[in-house]
């Protein structure tokens, strides 16, 4: 999905921190950095990267999510990468043998939101491309956040287990927020509006001879109204609709049945 746009400013706002525990490949880093700054997030923390750090490779990957990598904080242990956090979940898709809360994405945004809200900080710890966390290094966090992902496949890259996560946080974060160009569609048309095309379309019908049996005509102008209801007219849609009656209704007075221009067109005889 492209949709970057430059010109819109960028604007920071209070977000979990995303702490990668010894990421083997800076492509990894990269794509997660382009997932969070899809989602708002901007605080990426490395423990012990394999490849050190900075890494060329990472910020092609991030695709221009510039302000994510130009922030990125390396640490050689996670207790360091933690230290000023006050809410830590670990994502994992094993089952561990501790005891932990265990929550889904949609509880976890909630929990943090509620955190950061508070003038708290939190954040979402995520392991290596390979075997994930360690047991140890979950004993550290607060909670467990798992998916309901397909149990015969359950493993998921880094970039798409930050992606899902960093979408629940946006949608806590922004609850009610319309959806990119939702607001352009338009407010639905009013009844009146609705009623007048409806009233514009039928006479047009009935000036072309389209109800051919009297009786008939209550039924069909009903199905008529029914089936173009369903399309949730907005009232621009409503204008451009009634536009088309229009356009209709002049081609039929331009010609008449016998296929001669009739009196109104230039070229029409009068006295016909």
């Amino acid at each position: 999905m492209a949709g970057t746009d430059s010109s819109k400013k960028l604007e920071l706002f209070p977000a979990p921190v995303v702490v990668l525990c010894e990421p083997q490949l800076g492509e990894n880093i990269g794509t997660a950095a382009r997932a969070m700054a899809n989602f708002g997030l901007w605080d990426l923390r490395l423990v012990n990267p394999r490849d050190g750090w900075p890494s060329e490779k990472a910020k092609a990957a991030a695709a221009k999510a510039d302000h994510v990598i130009c922030r990125v904080q390396v640490f050689e242990r996670l207790e360091e990468a933690i230290a000023d956090l006050s809410l830590v979940l670990a994502t994992t898709a094993r089952k561990r043998d501790m005891f932990k809360p265990v929550m889904g994405p949609d509880e976890a945004a909630s929990r943090m939101f509620t955190q950061i809200s508070g003038g708290e900080k939190a954040g979402l710890l995520f392991g290596r491309e390979r075997w994930g966390l360690n047991n140890e290094e979950i004993t550290l966090a607060d909670a467990i956040v798992t998916l309901p992902v397909e149990p015969a496949f359950a493993s998921l890259n880094i970039a798409q287990a930050v992606l899902l996560l960093a979408y629940e946080w946006r949608r806590a974060a922004k609850k009610g927020e319309a959806l990119p160009f939702e607001a352009e569609v338009g407010a639905p048309a009013s009844k009146q509006e609705v009623s007048g095309m409806f009233a514009h379309l039928e006479t047009a019908l009935d000036e072309a001879g389209f109800f051919t049996v009297a009786e008939k005509r209550p039924s069909m102008v009903n199905n008529i109204r029914t089936m173009l209801g369903r399309a949730d007219f907005n009232a621009q849609e409503v204008r451009t609709f009634r536009g088309i009656i229009s356009s209709l209704e002049r081609r039929h007075e331009r010609q008449n049945p016998e296929g001669r221009k009739s009196a109104e067109e230039p070229g029409g005889n009068e006295g016909e």
